[in-house]
């Protein structure tokens, strides 16, 4: 059973501090990470992945379109603009392998992804995908009419029957303000047919105390599977009336956590879409974010990619 799906979102430059003066420069974004990791899959799920964004005509932006198309992520439906650039951000790590960001995208093309000349031809084309998957970040960084013009077009698409995937990935600083960002997470809530969320995004935004509270709270508004990802505890699975948790494999050492989170999503969504059952996409998820965590930087070596074939 194949499917197609688009990501939409930005992908930025990044810099990784390897220590105090030295760093390595390639490219991440949450979205876009999702998106190599689920082309990665294809070798064993049978999907087709496209990404969404705007970038300018500069090296960086080929270069950055050259990477993710080595990866398997098909670069259609990517805005080419002339005077536009790319985001940057920086990452210092602890001594537990969790990441500290700095942001440089105030300018970033990917902001106004939604009205420039070329736009409504990339909004028509989402209908031609199964899926259309995005973050809280890619709604976050938009501006007003960017996002309210993507807005009208995922209402079309869902009630059209695409289906619309959604990880919270929530991030205050984003937002003018709390009351901006919960007022736009529950206007996309009612499209999505999946949602990856945290329990701390959830008590954040809605209040929610509980994870089983938060499940309730999703399918009322309109959610048909939600994912509560927990780090190293059992992700929690609401879908058709039933609850699962799913615990991940033991990790030996955590080198760092940069795209664990969308690693799984990504993962999970190939799997569920590729016919597998909630339990066996969890444990496909749970493997691929093991594997991530254990390498520097937000996109793990090619060659050091476990089977999935032995996923059971």
């Amino acid at each position: 059973m194949s499917f197609s799906t688009a990501l939409i979102g930005e992908c930025m430059i990044e810099l990784q501090e390897i220590e105090p003066g030295v760093t390595k420069q390639t490219f991440g974004g949450d979205t876009l990470n999702t998106a190599i990791y689920m082309a990665r899959l294809a070798r064993f799920f049978p999907v087709k992945v496209d990404y969404v964004t705007a970038l300018g005509v500069d090296t960086f932006s080929d270069r950055m379109v050259a990477f993710w198309e080595k990866e398997g992520v098909g670069s259609e439906l990517v805005l080419r603009e002339q005077g536009q650039s790319p985001g940057l951000y920086y990452i210092q790590l602890d001594e537990n392998g969790e990441r500290h960001f700095s942001y440089w995208r105030s300018e970033a093309a990917a902001k106004k992804c939604f009205e420039y000349e070329k736009s409504e031809m990339i909004l028509s084309r989402l209908g031609e995908y199964d899926v259309i998957y995005l973050s809280g970040i890619s709604i976050a960084i938009l501006t007003s009419k960017s996002r309210t013009r993507l807005f009208q077009r995922l209402a079309e698409l869902c009630a059209s029957g695409t289906k619309i995937v959604f990880d919270y990935n929530y991030r205050p600083h984003l937002w003018k303000n709390a009351a901006a960002g919960k007022e736009a997470y529950e206007s996309i809530l009612s499209w999505c047919d999946t949602v990856f969320v945290g329990l701390d995004e959830l008590k954040a935004i809605h209040g929610v105390a509980t994870t089983l509270a938060g499940h309730r709270f999703l399918a009322e508004k309109g959610v048909r599977e939600s994912v509560v990802r927990s780090g190293a505890e059992p992700c929690s699975i609401f879908v058709a009336g039933q609850h699962y948790e799913i615990a991940p494999e033991k990790v030996a050492r955590v080198v760092d956590t940069t795209a664990a989170g969308d690693s799984f999503s990504g993962a999970y969504m190939v799997a569920r879409n590729s016919g597998c059952n909630v339990e066996k996409a969890a444990r496909v998820a749970h493997r691929m974010a093991a594997y991530v965590i254990g390498h520097k930087g937000a996109i793990a070596p090619l060659d050091a990619m476990p089977d999935f074939d032995a996923v059971s």
